[in-house]
Protein backbone atom coordinates (compact mmCIF):
# COMPACT_ATOMS: atom_id res chain seq x y z
CA UNK A 1 0.00 0.00 0.00
CA UNK A 2 1.34 3.56 -0.90
CA UNK A 3 1.53 5.70 2.15
CA UNK A 4 1.07 9.60 1.98
CA UNK A 5 3.87 11.94 3.51
CA UNK A 6 2.60 14.95 5.43
CA UNK A 7 4.66 18.33 4.89
CA UNK A 8 5.18 19.96 8.04
CA UNK A 9 4.14 23.49 7.72
CA UNK A 10 6.86 25.15 9.78
CA UNK A 11 9.24 24.05 7.09
CA UNK A 12 8.52 25.67 3.70
CA UNK A 13 11.76 24.87 1.99
CA UNK A 14 11.31 20.53 2.90
CA UNK A 15 11.44 19.06 -0.06
CA UNK A 16 8.82 17.16 -1.52
CA UNK A 17 9.02 13.33 -2.45
CA UNK A 18 9.80 12.00 -5.51
CA UNK A 19 7.14 12.38 -8.03
CA UNK A 20 7.80 8.51 -8.82
CA UNK A 21 6.35 8.04 -5.33
CA UNK A 22 2.87 9.65 -6.11
CA UNK A 23 -0.41 7.24 -6.36
CA UNK A 24 -1.70 5.64 -9.00
CA UNK A 25 -5.22 5.99 -7.34
CA UNK A 26 -6.33 9.08 -7.00
CA UNK A 27 -3.73 9.01 -10.08
CA UNK A 28 -0.58 11.93 -8.70
CA UNK A 29 -1.63 12.43 -4.91
CA UNK A 30 1.94 13.09 -3.96
CA UNK A 31 1.39 14.53 0.00
CA UNK A 32 -0.60 16.08 2.09
CA UNK A 33 -0.58 19.06 4.33
CA UNK A 34 2.59 21.68 5.10
CA UNK A 35 1.70 25.28 3.67
CA UNK A 36 1.60 27.65 0.44
CA UNK A 37 3.98 30.07 1.26
CA UNK A 38 5.59 31.29 -1.99
CA UNK A 39 8.86 29.08 -0.96
CA UNK A 40 6.63 25.86 -1.12
CA UNK A 41 4.72 26.94 -4.19
CA UNK A 42 7.43 27.59 -6.48
CA UNK A 43 9.76 25.04 -4.92
CA UNK A 44 6.07 22.38 -5.61
CA UNK A 45 6.04 24.27 -9.94
CA UNK A 46 9.77 23.20 -10.09
CA UNK A 47 8.80 19.54 -8.82
CA UNK A 48 6.19 19.16 -11.34
CA UNK A 49 3.96 19.22 -8.38
CA UNK A 50 0.63 21.38 -7.52
CA UNK A 51 -1.96 22.07 -4.53
CA UNK A 52 -5.41 21.05 -5.24
CA UNK A 53 -7.72 20.81 -2.22
CA UNK A 54 -11.18 21.74 -1.26
CA UNK A 55 -12.34 23.68 2.13
CA UNK A 56 -11.88 21.85 4.97
CA UNK A 57 -9.40 19.72 3.54
CA UNK A 58 -5.55 19.82 4.60
CA UNK A 59 -3.84 20.77 1.22
CA UNK A 60 -3.27 18.10 -0.94
CA UNK A 61 -0.30 17.96 -3.69
CA UNK A 62 -0.35 16.46 -6.92
CA UNK A 63 1.66 15.22 -9.54
CA UNK A 64 -0.48 12.75 -12.37
CA UNK A 65 0.47 10.59 -15.14
CA UNK A 66 0.06 11.51 -17.60
CA UNK A 67 -0.08 15.31 -17.41
CA UNK A 68 -1.96 17.57 -19.51
CA UNK A 69 -0.18 20.36 -21.19
CA UNK A 70 -0.56 22.74 -24.13
CA UNK A 71 2.10 22.78 -26.95
CA UNK A 72 2.85 25.38 -29.68
CA UNK A 73 0.39 25.00 -32.40
CA UNK A 74 -1.76 22.90 -30.06
CA UNK A 75 -4.70 25.44 -29.14
CA UNK A 76 -7.39 24.56 -31.53
CA UNK A 77 -9.27 27.99 -32.80
CA UNK A 78 -12.56 27.16 -34.27
CA UNK A 79 -14.70 29.13 -36.35
CA UNK A 80 -16.89 30.25 -34.17
CA UNK A 81 -14.06 31.63 -31.75
CA UNK A 82 -12.28 32.83 -34.87
CA UNK A 83 -15.22 35.26 -35.37
CA UNK A 84 -15.12 35.87 -31.55
CA UNK A 85 -11.68 37.12 -31.88
CA UNK A 86 -12.20 38.85 -35.38
CA UNK A 87 -15.32 41.06 -34.45
CA UNK A 88 -16.55 40.76 -30.63
CA UNK A 89 -16.34 43.94 -29.08
CA UNK A 90 -14.06 43.22 -26.27
CA UNK A 91 -10.29 44.09 -25.11
CA UNK A 92 -7.88 41.70 -23.45
CA UNK A 93 -5.41 42.68 -21.23
CA UNK A 94 -2.69 41.09 -19.14
CA UNK A 95 -1.79 41.48 -15.46
CA UNK A 96 -3.97 44.37 -15.08
CA UNK A 97 -6.38 42.95 -12.68
CA UNK A 98 -5.01 39.83 -11.13
CA UNK A 99 -7.12 39.54 -8.07
CA UNK A 100 -10.53 40.00 -9.83
CA UNK A 101 -9.52 37.43 -11.95
CA UNK A 102 -8.85 34.91 -9.35
CA UNK A 103 -12.11 35.53 -7.24
CA UNK A 104 -13.21 35.47 -11.20
CA UNK A 105 -12.61 32.03 -10.77
CA UNK A 106 -13.38 31.14 -6.97
CA UNK A 107 -16.90 31.96 -7.92
CA UNK A 108 -19.87 29.45 -8.07
CA UNK A 109 -21.02 28.45 -11.02
CA UNK A 110 -23.69 26.48 -12.28
CA UNK A 111 -22.41 22.86 -12.32
CA UNK A 112 -20.44 22.57 -9.20
CA UNK A 113 -21.27 22.81 -5.67
CA UNK A 114 -18.10 24.65 -4.75
CA UNK A 115 -15.23 25.49 -5.32
CA UNK A 116 -11.18 24.53 -4.43
CA UNK A 117 -10.47 28.37 -4.77
CA UNK A 118 -10.11 28.56 -0.80
CA UNK A 119 -9.36 32.28 0.52
CA UNK A 120 -6.15 30.57 1.19
CA UNK A 121 -5.07 29.65 -1.77
CA UNK A 122 -6.47 33.23 -2.97
CA UNK A 123 -4.16 34.49 -0.82
CA UNK A 124 -1.26 32.59 -1.64
CA UNK A 125 -1.10 33.34 -5.32
CA UNK A 126 -1.47 36.84 -4.71
CA UNK A 127 1.56 36.81 -3.10
CA UNK A 128 3.25 35.13 -6.17
CA UNK A 129 1.48 37.94 -8.31
CA UNK A 130 3.33 40.40 -6.34
CA UNK A 131 6.51 38.30 -6.17
CA UNK A 132 6.62 38.35 -10.28
CA UNK A 133 5.77 34.43 -10.38
CA UNK A 134 1.74 34.59 -11.29
CA UNK A 135 0.22 36.49 -14.19
CA UNK A 136 -3.56 37.21 -15.35
CA UNK A 137 -5.39 37.14 -18.51
CA UNK A 138 -8.01 40.07 -18.43
CA UNK A 139 -11.22 39.51 -20.86
CA UNK A 140 -13.13 43.18 -21.06
CA UNK A 141 -16.84 44.16 -22.48
CA UNK A 142 -16.69 47.95 -22.29
CA UNK A 143 -15.30 48.03 -18.78
CA UNK A 144 -16.49 44.88 -17.06
CA UNK A 145 -14.60 41.67 -16.55
CA UNK A 146 -16.39 39.07 -18.18
CA UNK A 147 -13.64 36.28 -18.19
CA UNK A 148 -9.54 35.51 -17.92
CA UNK A 149 -7.50 32.93 -16.53
CA UNK A 150 -4.66 32.79 -13.83
CA UNK A 151 -1.61 31.12 -13.56
CA UNK A 152 2.30 30.47 -12.30
CA UNK A 153 5.09 31.57 -14.65
CA UNK A 154 8.58 30.16 -14.07
CA UNK A 155 10.79 30.75 -16.60
CA UNK A 156 9.66 29.19 -19.81
CA UNK A 157 6.79 27.29 -17.77
CA UNK A 158 4.07 28.42 -17.31
CA UNK A 159 1.23 26.59 -15.20
CA UNK A 160 -2.83 27.04 -15.92
CA UNK A 161 -4.49 27.31 -12.34
CA UNK A 162 -8.18 28.25 -13.82
CA UNK A 163 -10.31 30.37 -16.03
CA UNK A 164 -13.84 31.56 -15.71
CA UNK A 165 -16.40 33.46 -18.03
CA UNK A 166 -19.11 35.27 -17.72
CA UNK A 167 -19.86 35.65 -21.41
CA UNK A 168 -19.77 32.94 -24.30
CA UNK A 169 -16.25 31.99 -24.97
CA UNK A 170 -15.01 34.57 -22.48
CA UNK A 171 -11.94 32.19 -21.10
CA UNK A 172 -11.16 31.01 -24.26
CA UNK A 173 -10.20 34.34 -25.80
CA UNK A 174 -8.38 34.69 -22.76
CA UNK A 175 -6.23 31.64 -23.93
CA UNK A 176 -6.05 32.79 -27.51
CA UNK A 177 -4.40 35.18 -26.62
CA UNK A 178 -2.24 33.96 -24.14
CA UNK A 179 -0.90 31.11 -25.92
CA UNK A 180 0.97 32.77 -28.78
CA UNK A 181 2.14 35.29 -26.33
CA UNK A 182 3.99 32.75 -24.90
CA UNK A 183 5.51 31.00 -27.42
CA UNK A 184 6.42 34.61 -28.88
CA UNK A 185 8.31 34.88 -25.52
CA UNK A 186 9.78 31.72 -25.85
CA UNK A 187 7.89 29.44 -23.33
CA UNK A 188 8.06 25.83 -23.70
CA UNK A 189 4.47 24.53 -22.70
CA UNK A 190 1.39 25.77 -21.11
CA UNK A 191 0.67 23.70 -18.38
CA UNK A 192 -3.14 22.56 -17.77
CA UNK A 193 -2.29 20.13 -15.36
CA UNK A 194 -5.26 17.36 -16.23
CA UNK A 195 -6.92 17.40 -19.05
CA UNK A 196 -11.37 17.36 -19.42
CA UNK A 197 -13.61 17.12 -22.21
CA UNK A 198 -13.36 21.00 -23.11
CA UNK A 199 -9.77 21.47 -22.77
CA UNK A 200 -9.18 18.32 -25.69
CA UNK A 201 -11.60 20.06 -27.51
CA UNK A 202 -9.31 23.21 -27.37
CA UNK A 203 -6.46 20.75 -28.13
CA UNK A 204 -4.76 19.98 -25.07
CA UNK A 205 -2.75 17.05 -25.01
CA UNK A 206 -1.63 14.22 -22.52
CA UNK A 207 1.81 13.29 -22.11
CA UNK A 208 3.78 11.33 -19.77
CA UNK A 209 5.26 11.99 -16.63
CA UNK A 210 8.50 11.08 -17.92
CA UNK A 211 7.91 13.26 -20.82
CA UNK A 212 6.24 16.34 -19.07
CA UNK A 213 9.34 15.98 -16.21
CA UNK A 214 11.97 16.35 -19.27
CA UNK A 215 9.87 19.18 -20.77
CA UNK A 216 9.85 20.93 -17.47
CA UNK A 217 13.65 20.69 -16.89
CA UNK A 218 14.50 22.24 -20.17
CA UNK A 219 11.76 24.93 -19.66
CA UNK A 220 13.22 25.86 -15.92
CA UNK A 221 16.69 26.61 -17.83
CA UNK A 222 15.17 29.05 -19.97
CA UNK A 223 15.53 32.85 -18.94
CA UNK A 224 12.54 33.54 -16.44
CA UNK A 225 10.56 37.02 -18.01
CA UNK A 226 9.65 39.88 -15.59
CA UNK A 227 6.74 41.52 -14.41
CA UNK A 228 4.44 43.13 -15.79
CA UNK A 229 2.94 41.32 -18.53
CA UNK A 230 1.34 43.41 -22.02
CA UNK A 231 0.26 41.81 -25.04
CA UNK A 232 2.45 42.76 -28.04
CA UNK A 233 0.80 45.43 -29.86
CA UNK A 234 1.04 43.50 -33.59
CA UNK A 235 0.08 39.86 -31.95
CA UNK A 236 -2.34 38.21 -34.48
CA UNK A 237 -4.04 35.36 -32.55
CA UNK A 238 -5.98 34.16 -35.35
CA UNK A 239 -3.05 33.80 -37.84
CA UNK A 240 -0.20 32.45 -34.80
CA UNK A 241 -2.72 29.97 -33.41
CA UNK A 242 -2.46 28.36 -36.78
CA UNK A 243 1.35 27.49 -36.31
CA UNK A 244 2.00 23.98 -36.91
CA UNK A 245 1.22 21.47 -33.99
CA UNK A 246 4.25 20.29 -32.46
CA UNK A 247 6.37 21.21 -29.57
CA UNK A 248 10.50 21.33 -28.39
Amino acid sequence: MQRLRWLDENHPNEPFPTVEEAMDEPNGLLAVGGDLSPSRLIQAYRSAVFPWYAEGQPILWWSPDPRGVFLRGDLHVSRSLRRRLRQAPYTVTLDTAFEAVVAGCASPRPDQEGTWITREMMAAYTELHHRDRAHSVEVWLEEELVGGLYGVALNGAFFGESMFSRMADASKLALAWLCPQLWRWGFHFLDCQMTNPHLERLGAREIPRTEYLRRLEAALRAEHRGSPWRLEPDLDPVAENQQPRGGR
